[in-house]
């Protein structure tokens, strides 16, 4: 087995879409409604794998909506908030600063969590936080959960997430002067595995921006 992926022998630099109306108004089915075109593709095949889940980004001045389809699934999925990184879910870090010459976050960097379940007394309901990241020279910001727009629902054979992460989350947020971002995504499943940009567990890349992937923030 290859120890380093395919896919890390280059860094790729996502365009990201801008979507003006973003996100829906309160009465819409959904949070977000984003295109194909916002679709982030983790080249999966360069290292024999398979995409699960379908990921979506797009950004406008007032921040970015994050959309996840997973698929193929036949349980229901499982999670528990004191443990979101174990569990069921998709996790996003954000670095609006794109600093990628250091091993260790900064006060830029962000790690949110995007649960389909493990909130509630039952632990059955979906969640959304934010969390600090191992090692960080020093903390982002931590926002509240109700200021993350989230909505979760389930689809056959799976679950649809929808996020709006808002400018006042992003520590640094300002895509007129930086951006570029460094962003990083994994999305786990107990059945599915687990889908990642480009290295997975063998690398510390929860912790390390140096890892992570840049985002582009355009407009054309």
């Amino acid at each position: 087995m290859t120890l380093i992926p395919h896919r890390f022998l280059f860094r790729v630099a996502y365009p990201c879409l801008h979507v003006a109306q973003m996100p829906c108004e309160e009465d819409d089915d959904h949070l977000l409604d984003l295109p194909p075109a916002a679709r982030i593709d983790s080249f999966a095949g360069m290292d024999g794998q398979t995409d699960f889940a379908d990921v979506r980004l797009a950004w406008n001045e007032q921040g970015l909506g994050l959309q996840v389809e997973v698929r193929g699934k036949d349980e229901p999925p499982r999670g528990d908030l004191a443990q979101p990184r174990g569990s069921d879910g998709v996790t996003l870090w954000v670095d609006t600063r794109d600093a990628r010459t250091s091993h260790r976050a900064s006060r830029y960097c962000h790690m949110f969590h995007l649960l389909p379940a493990g909130g509630g007394p039952e632990r059955d309901e979906p969640a959304a936080l934010q969390t600090k990241i191992n090692r960080a020279l020093e903390d982002a910001p931590l926002c509240q959960p109700s200021d993350l727009p989230f909505r979760c629902a389930a689809i056959r054979g799976g679950y649809l997430l929808e996020a709006f992460l808002p400018a006042a989350v992003l520590n640094g947020f300002d895509p007129e002067q930086n951006p570029r971002l460094g962003f990083y995504l994994a999305v786990r499943d107990a059945e599915r595995g687990e889908q990642v940009l480009s290295v997975g567990a063998d690398f510390p890349y929860w912790e390390d921006p140096s890892l992570w992937s840049v985002l582009e923030l355009r407009k054309d």
